[in-house]
């Protein structure tokens, strides 16, 4: 029957007498699937349901179809009487409590309600004695991620892979940084042959919760391409890797036709244009020239970010478009062959001696590899706080006063002498990195250096010289080099040809795989240069009554920035921005592959079976000690011999490496940045570890 016409006066109520009620979510809250929803439903009032009092019914329905029914036993009813609720306990009952197609007449209001407010909603329903429908809630599922605007209709079916996950940055990026990002890949994509708007990047990178998504759905579908992903995922992020393999036998993403022909000339079109093999030819001719060009390139890019203190608004950020968009392409070919003929090195050694060595040995031939930035930033940290240390005044100043207060005397320049110099001296070599530092609007350690003096005051506390981390490093590299040498005359004793080729690959390999941090830390400093130019017209805009505050600027995008230099006020879109960017920071999870219909990809992964937790071994060796779980890298520390865990780690984590007997990471893969850093410091390693911290 028709239910009664509601009440003429404004805000009155009528109350259901509900039989039976529960919720509705619109969208599933645990895989983020839009087109899928969730009803759990108990007899009596929803009280039973929303409190967790009852084992209720559980529907899941898709395209109208129950597509999963669980039915609960529904030992307890919450009913309604003159004194407000009584909870009584009834008869198990395996019958499910609502029918079908008072399911689907459910799902129907739950369509419109989330049509009316624009998003998926979290509804608390009733039944009432008629088994009429009668909704009284409705609100925002807040824990859904969102999805990027290109995501396309059902049933067409996308894939993202979350650049923040992969990078080990869960923090959200300011839109000022998304856009440096969207610059950097796009002048790449031109220089391969693709079309990209200047400031807007190539189609592929998209954006949603303030992160990075590249949608790989055309790669995915690819043959060669989904096999390239495969490979490159399963040794840099694991994890991921078994998300996609589970992911691509979705019919939806099945492999697509492929003209070869096609494929092949626009791989000879990048080849040409960007002279990647005659790159990385020279730098196996030539390592150390290889390098030195890589270094030259950085630096000459760097000057592209040099102008006058008085120049204008308008000159300064001219300087970072030409930056990041410009020179950027030559820096990047330049330095990835560079490293990139590194590791076509060791993929030789590891056939010219399949049989000969085991992997353990190979690995092995990897420690304590020379020419990597952040090795050298973290021994250069090392050698520091040995400074400190043997000075009386500075090591009684990091150990008896606070972080906070010895970064304000370093900026007034009244630490002792010693501790000023060694501060110095650091930031400025390292002073342009950070946590979180692929972020133009995260505080660079030059800045702000707390996050070094907590490590240097960690160090100082070091006080077993045979695990000080230079020594272990110096260690690392003579055995390397005796496991070379063994395994060149294991090689020699199958043929002589074998014996040269092995010796001239670990070569190369040595002389050129450390180069893999190069280009992450080449793009830190460029962001570091841009950061201080942003910053500089943040002040004239706050100056000039246009914004609160100079950091205001990286809640803008370029082209927005230069309107407000222009003239207008920007201020409504920084306070719109500022509020979505502190929600973001407020997120927990964040999926490492989104699918476009909202589905976490890894909730599709079968359970693990058993107890044990398992990853993806990343640094031979076997170590027992304290678990040591750090979400922030900021102000933590690390006692010798303690096993780090971490969600990610990025290069301004790496000072906890020198401390730490093992690591375990939630992400990475083999040849992730954690995974590389241990192997070359010799700290076992496991990464890809669900939930480990």
């Amino acid at each position: 029957p028709p239910a009664p016409p509601p009440s003429s006066h404004r805000g009155s109520v009528r109350m259901v007498p509900a039989e039976h009620a529960g919720v509705l979510f619109t969208a599933d809250p645990l895989s983020g699937r839009r087109r899928r929803a969730v009803i759990d439903a108990s007899p009596g009032l929803g009280e039973a349901v929303v409190s967790g009092a009852v084992n209720p019914d559980h529907f899941e329905l898709e395209g109208g179809s129950v597509v999963l029914r669980r039915i609960g036993d529904k030992r307890v009813r919450i009913d309604a009487d003159a004194e407000g609720t009584r909870q009584v306990a009834v008869e198990a009952s395996a019958e499910p409590c609502v029918r079908d197609a008072e399911l689907r007449a459910l799902v129907d209001l739950g369509e419109r309600i989330e049509r009316h407010f624009g998003a998926p909603q979290d509804i608390e329903w009733a039944l009432d004695e008629h088994r009429r429908p009668a909704i009284l809630q409705a609100r925002p599922i807040t824990t859904l991620y969102p999805l990027p605007p290109d995501a396309p209709p059902a049933p067409a079916l996308a894939v993202y892979l979350n650049f923040n996950v992969a990078q080990g940055v869960f923090q959200p990026l300011t839109p000022m940084g998304v856009q440096c990002w969207r610059m950097f890949t796009g002048a790449i994509a031109r220089k391969v042959g693709f079309a990209a708007p200047r400031h807007g990047g190539p189609p592929f990178v998209q954006e949603a919760g303030h992160r990075l998504l590249f949608n790989i759905t055309t790669l995915v579908r690819h043959p060669l391409g989904r096999k390239l992903a495969l490979a490159v995922f399963s040794r840099m992020e694991a994890r991921s890797a078994a998300v996609l393999r589970h992911v691509v036998a979705e019919p939806a993403l099945a492999l697509q036709p492929t003209r070869w022909p096609t494929v092949l000339a626009v791989v000879l079109r990048g080849l040409w244009r960007t002279r990647a093999p005659l790159r990385l030819l020279q730098a196996l001719r030539d390592p150390a020239s290889a390098r030195a060009r890589a270094w030259a390139r950085a630096d000459e890019l760097l000057a592209r970010g040099e102008v006058a203190a008085d120049a204008p608004a308008q000159e300064r950020l001219a300087a970072v478009d030409a930056m990041l968009v410009d020179g950027f392409p030559e820096l990047f070919l330049t330095t990835v062959p560079t490293f990139g003929a590194g590791l076509l090195c060791l993929q030789v050694v590891r056939r010219l001696l399949a049989g000969l060595a085991t992997a353990e040995e190979i690995e092995a031939t990897l420690r304590a590899l020379p020419h990597n930035p952040t090795t050298a930033m973290d021994l250069e940290l090392w050698a520091a706080s040995r400074q400190i240390a043997a000075d009386p005044a500075s090591a009684a100043t990091l150990r008896t006063t606070t972080k906070e207060a010895i970064a304000q005397g370093y900026r007034a320049r009244t630490l002792p002498a010693t501790l000023q110099a060694a501060l110095a001296g650091f930031l400025r070599d390292f002073g342009a990195r950070g946590v979180a530092e692929i972020d133009v609007g995260v505080a660079r350690w030059g800045e702000d250096p707390v996050h070094v003096i907590g490590a240097l005051a960690n160090y100082l506390e070091q006080d077993r010289p045979e695990l000080a981390p230079d020594l272990q490093f110096e260690r690392g590299r003579e055995t390397a080099e005796r496991t070379i040498a063994a395994l060149v005359a294991r090689a020699r004793a199958n043929g002589r040809v074998r014996g040269l080729l092995v010796r001239w690959a670990f070569d190369r390999m040595r002389a050129l795989a450390g180069v893999r941090e190069a280009p992450k830390f080449f793009i830190v400093r460029l962001l570091a240069r841009a950061r201080a130019l942003l910053q500089s017209v943040g002040a004239d805009l706050q100056r000039a009554g246009r914004l609160a505050d100079p950091d205001d600027v990286f809640m803008l995008n370029l082209p927005e920035l230069q309107d407000a230099v222009a003239g207008a006020d920007p201020r409504p879109l920084v306070r719109t921005r500022r509020a979505s960017f502190t929600r973001e920071r407020e997120r927990r999870h964040l999926p490492r592959v989104l699918l476009s219909d909202g589905t976490d990809a890894e909730t599709l992964l079968p359970a693990p079976v058993g107890n044990g937790v398992t990853g993806t071994p990343a640094s031979a060796g076997r170590v027992t000690g304290r678990a040591r779980v750090v979400l922030d890298p900021a102000g933590a520390r690390i006692e010798p011999g303690e096993i780090l865990v971490a969600p990610s780690t990025d290069p301004g984590w790496t000072p906890l490496f020198l401390t730490a007997g093992g690591l375990v990471m939630e992400m990475g893969g083999a040849m992730s940045h954690g995974a590389v850093v241990a192997r070359e410091y010799g700290i076992p390693a496991v990464v890809g570890v669900a939930h480990a911290t």
